[in-house]
């Protein structure tokens, strides 16, 4: 008889070759031809809601690695939560409009554009964000992200762009939104109106001039010492294109300056910078003639350096000793602070710089250049006027626009913006949006005082956008002659809110401002029933703020506020900043509960990944070439609350990870082949020790794996499931099992109990792990022994409870625990003196050695309890155990090896006295010849070699 055929060998159809390219598709069809989303929605009807509100992303191109990351992570808690026993619906979302997109379409229709009317550009617009949320559909599904794609919100349909208007009416009927006049950030090459949240900080080189102001006024004025000279003071700036909108020079009222006589002149500024300012100007044998505080500086004149213009003497506490000269050359239409000095001291804040940054009504030297080409000729003009001190190049952060990053300005506009300080049931916008920070839990906890500090010095919201391709701010305006007032009426706020509703925004360009008016509206200052639209867009941030009210509170299943936002660093000057200023203003409240932050995704030298540095690590073909969950695992690995490294060394490596964990499934799979939970399951009581306690240490992991899924912290589950799987599991328990699954007679209780506890593995891991591993979870399920109410996907099932797997008598066994951590340590020390046996050659495999134990009193009483599992234990042929006269902790065992007596057995391969004994099986040993008894009966050989065989 062949022997091999009569040991049970694993049997799977589960491969360890994943192929996860080829298998990943059909496991997706799978699901949808299932409708996986709506039956988990089924299953926990009725459940606890926990709602994380999707942040749209920007349907502009394929995703990247950042994408892959935040999304895996979303589905990583809403997959958790649904298995906790949550009703956990996740809506994905899509911010289809703004500038990126209409400048695509602008360089799809080149000069075409000129010639068509705003409605055939927003259609192409329109379909240019289409195509690209269906593209970034299908790839975030390809990861394994489950939500409702069928039914995804964006930011163009005609439902939410009706929130949209809605909520800017409710800001506009409490007063709080206002047109003005106001220095914004502006993007020449755009040629529009930016937001904080739309700008970046780059390195960039600015020209930097010491220019001279040449006092008008009497300097005795200011000193007795200065009576009769020629006084000027120095001004440093890094834009001398906004020195011919210069209007004042500002001076810090608590800072001492000091005239520095130089020849025959006399130059005032402070007195910190004095010494700098001498270095920069090359002021030969300056000396100090006078010292004064700034505020005796309020109200001189100076001439302008190069234009017929006098220059005021102001006051401004934002001056600073931190560079320069500590006198601020004040351009009000040109910079925030400077507009604010501006309108105190009544100074012109007319902007000579149009929307393409062109310089009007200037000099010939720069009249008609952009503000940038505009610098050189400017400096030019400054040597020949004699004002020009000293010049160099300074390279340092300047504010660039986040969309085409060219360098931004600040340029004085009319514009819409959102008061901060606007009234909010007894308090501001501002103090209530601090005041409901407070109540939101921040993960990483430093976002809490980032987003404060953000929100507390912040200045008004600059809601409007000078483009197409966007929700209008849809307001009228009174077009009366010389009337021009805002009309602010709720009936004509609600009839544009059910137009978009039913037209969407496209509305405001087909329909004159009669069409959509209610009949017998008037003008509440002059009576006048002709009105006109405004026509600028709105902030595609306030679009996206707004999302929480278009998403939550329609339906029972998707309550407002959300429990959790969960995205990048960057959206604390972005989504989550917005969000939280819409829903403030509002609704008085936050529209989250949580807020969970991820970091960038850099390469290994810590670069940000980016296509012209060709340094991107692209999850799609990840996908294509080694699966999804190789991603998704990726993202697990990561402590994603940091900047995450990224590459295609760091893949394979997370894909060699992966294989550790499939062959752990692959392992259990192929040793339940024949193994019915409802047949042959032992009881908890009745099972092998080993067996118990390989239970013990699944709950362990069950314990710690759903607490971090409770924290989020997703790499502490990947670290713990890689050592479970390669130390716990494959080091130790599998390979301990191994001769009693092969050898034992098939339904001996000795092979059932060690089935039955690697079925209880098998199926906690599965589920602990279908949060992550969403695809090859699914498929392990498919092989998976079958228990009782057993739901048809992974997905549909609830994590176990510690007590389920273990047993909770068992689980909290002090004395159990302690019994086994004598076990192990005697295997260590069995381990350990194997090994120099090996090395000796004394022995091969262990089975051909004898260990002999000699146990102090306590530690002898553990063995001989075990006695007879520890042959099995240190997987040795025999093992001898003596007590010894005494010792305490590691000294309370010692460890011999020898080589095993007797002969091999043909069929186990263990050493033993007894082989031959069995007249029918006399090249077996007693173990396997009671098993070969139990399976086969005392038949004739051929009988007993035709049933091994089948």
């Amino acid at each position: 008889m062949e022997l091999k055929a009569t040991l049970n060998l694993p049997r799977t159809e589960f491969a360890m070759k994943a192929n996860l390219p080829q298998k990943e598709p059909a496991i997706l069809a799978r699901w949808q031809e299932t409708g996986i989303y709506e039956r988990i929605r089924e299953a926990r009807k009725g459940a606890p809601i926990y709602v994380l509100h999707d942040g749209p992303p920007y349907a502009n191109g394929s995703i990247h690695l950042g994408h892959a990351l935040n999304k895996c992570l979303k589905d990583f808690v809403v997959k958790s939560k649904t298995m906790a026993g949550f009703d956990a619906p996740y809506v994905p979302g899509w911010d289809c409009h703004g500038l990126p997109i209409e400048i695509k379409v602008d360089e799809k229709l080149g000069k075409k554009k000129l010639e068509m009317d705003p409605l055939r550009v927003r259609q192409e617009c329109r379909a240019y964000a289409d195509n690209f949320l269906n593209i970034q559909r299908e790839q975030f599904q390809r990861l394994g992200v489950f939500g409702r794609f069928d039914r995804p919100y964006s930011t163009m349909s005609p439902d939410y762009e009706a929130v949209i208007v809605e909520t800017l009416f409710s800001f506009l009927e409490k007063d709080a939104v206002y047109k003005g006049l106001r220095p914004v950030y502006w993007c020449i090459f755009d040629k529009t109106a930016l937001a904080e949240a739309e700008v970046e900080y780059e390195t960039h080189t600015s020209p930097s001039v010491w220019v001279k102001y040449a006092l008008t006024s009497d300097p005795a004025a200011i000193d007795p010492a200065l009576k009769g000279k020629k006084v000027s003071t120095i001004i440093w700036t890094t834009t001398p294109w906004t020195l011919p909108a210069s209007m004042a020079v500002a001076f810090h009222p608590g800072i001492e300056y000091v005239a520095l006589e130089s020849g025959d002149s006399v130059y005032i500024v402070a007195e910190a910078l004095a010494k700098a300012t001498i270095e920069s100007t090359s002021l030969t044998g300056a000396q100090v003639i006078a010292r004064f505080p700034g505020r005796k500086l309020e109200n001189v004149t100076f001439a302008h350096p190069f234009l017929d213009r006098k220059i005021l003497g102001v006051l401004a506490d934002y001056v600073t000793t931190d560079q320069g000269t500590g006198a601020v050359h004040t351009a009000p239409s040109h910079g925030a602070d400077d507009f604010y000095t501006g309108a105190k001291y009544k100074l012109d804040q007319t902007c000579n710089v149009d929307e393409a940054g062109r310089i009007r009504n200037g000099l010939p030297e720069y009249e008609g250049k952009t503000v940038f080409q505009a610098n050189e000729p400017i400096i030019e003009l400054l040597k020949k006027r004699g004002v020009l001190m000293a010049q160099a190049k300074l390279e340092h952060q300047y504010p660039h626009c986040w969309r085409c990053h060219n360098p931004v300005i600040f340029r004085a506009t009319e514009q819409w913006f959102i008061g901060m300080e606007s009234p909010l049931e007894g308090s501001t916008l501002r103090q209530r949006a601090l005041d409901e920070i407070k109540k939101v839990k921040w993960d990483p906890a430093w976002g809490e005082e980032r987003i404060s500090n953000m929100i507390a010095t912040r200045p008004d919201w600059c809601i409007s956008r000078q483009r197409v391709w966007g929700v209008p701010i849809a307001v009228f305006f009174c077009a009366g002659k010389d009337c021009n007032e805002l009309l602010r009426s709720p009936q004509a706020n609600r009839a544009v809110v059910e137009l978009f509703a039913r037209e969407g925004s496209d509305a405001w360009y087909k329909h004159d401002a009669k069409e959509i008016l209610p009949a017998g509206t008037k003008c509440t200052k002059c009576s006048g029933a002709e009105f006109r639209k405004e026509m600028d867009i709105i902030d595609v941030w306030f679009e996206s703020g707004s999302s929480h009210a278009a998403v939550l509170g329609h339906e029972p299943g998707l309550p407002w506020p959300a429990d959790m936002y969960l995205e990048g660093s960057d959206q604390y000057r972005g989504w989550f900043h917005s969000s939280l200023l819409c829903a403030v203003g509002t609704r008085n409240q936050s529209p989250y509960r949580m807020v969970v932050t991820n970091g960038w995704t850099l390469d290994p030298e810590g670069r940000p990944m980016s296509k012209s540095l060709g340094n991107g690590v692209d999850p799609v073909d990840v996908a294509k070439r080694l699966g999804s969950e190789i991603v998704r695992l990726w993202v697990a690995s990561v402590d994603f609350r940091e900047d995450v490294h990224a590459s295609e060394e760091l893949m394979q490596r997370v894909a060699d990870n992966y294989k550790k964990v499939r062959n752990t499934f692959k392992n259990m799979l192929g040793n339940l082949y024949d193994f019915n939970p409802a047949e042959h399951a032992v009881e908890f009581s009745k099972l092998e020790p080993l067996d118990r306690y390989a239970l013990v240490l699944t709950a362990d992991l069950t314990k710690e794996l759903r607490q971090w899924y409770e924290e989020f912290a997703f790499h502490k589950i990947y670290q713990r499931l890689n050592q479970f799987c390669v130390v716990d599991l494959s080091a130790f328990y599998f390979d301990v099992i191994k001769d009693r699954l092969y050898t034992a007679a098939t339904n001996s209780q000795a092979r059932r109990s060690a089935q039955t506890a690697l079925w209880q593995i098998a199926s906690a891991l599965v589920k602990l792990t279908a949060p992550i591993l969403s695809f090859t979870a699914e498929e392990v399920w498919q092989y998976l022994p079958q228990g009782k109410d057993w739901p048809a996907s992974v997905h549909l099932a609830r994590f176990p409870a510690p007590e389920e797997v273990a047993g909770a008598s068992n689980w909290d066994d002090a004395a159990f625990r302690a019994d086994w951590a004598v076990m192990l340590s005697v295997r260590d020390a069995a381990l350990k003196a194997l090994e120099e046996e090996r090395k000796k050659e004394t022995i091969g495999r262990s089975e051909e050695a004898q260990v002999n134990i000699s146990a102090a009193e306590q530690a002898h009483q553990v063995l001989e309890r075990n006695r007879k599992h520890l042959r099995e234990l240190l997987k040795v042929s025999s093992v001898v155990l003596e007590k010894a006269a005494s010792g305490n902790g590691a000294a309370a065992i010692h460890v011999k090896v020898a080589r095993a007596q007797g002969t091999k057995c043909e069929r186990c391969w263990t050493y033993s006295t007894h082989v031959g004994e069995d007249k029918q099986y006399p090249t077996v040993c007693e173990r396997c010849s009671q098993a070969l008894a139990e399976m086969f009966g005392p038949r004739n050989e051929d009988e007993i070699g035709n049933k091994a065989q089948n």
